[in-house]
């Protein structure tokens, strides 16, 4: 039974009528057209990808750089300093 159907089969494909040439260049050419097209979209949309991941990231480490609380300088720390004495003194004086 698979034999016929095999020999069948092999008839069929015999019989059909080979590609002419021109049809099968406009089909590769058609072909490489859609693949070159895919390829373009696809580095198009990589590159914008890695384009907002880096804008992320930059806008990331500016919030970073805006929140971080800078060391307090000699004359900032001596001010405060001299203020809890100034408080702790006042509170004795009562």
């Amino acid at each position: 039974m698979a034999d016929k159907a095999r020999e069948k089969a092999l008839k069929k494909m015999a019989a059909k009528p080979p590609v002419d040439p021109e049809v099968e260049a406009k089909r590769r050419e058609a072909r490489l057209a859609r693949e070159a097209a895919a390829a373009e979209k696809s580095a198009a949309r990589r590159e914008a990808i890695a384009k907002a991941k880096a804008e992320k990231i930059a806008a990331a480490e500016a919030a970073a750089e805006a929140a971080a609380i800078p060391e307090p300088t000699e004359a900032e720390l001596k001010a405060k300093r001299d203020a809890k004495y100034a408080a702790r003194k006042a509170r004795k004086k009562r």
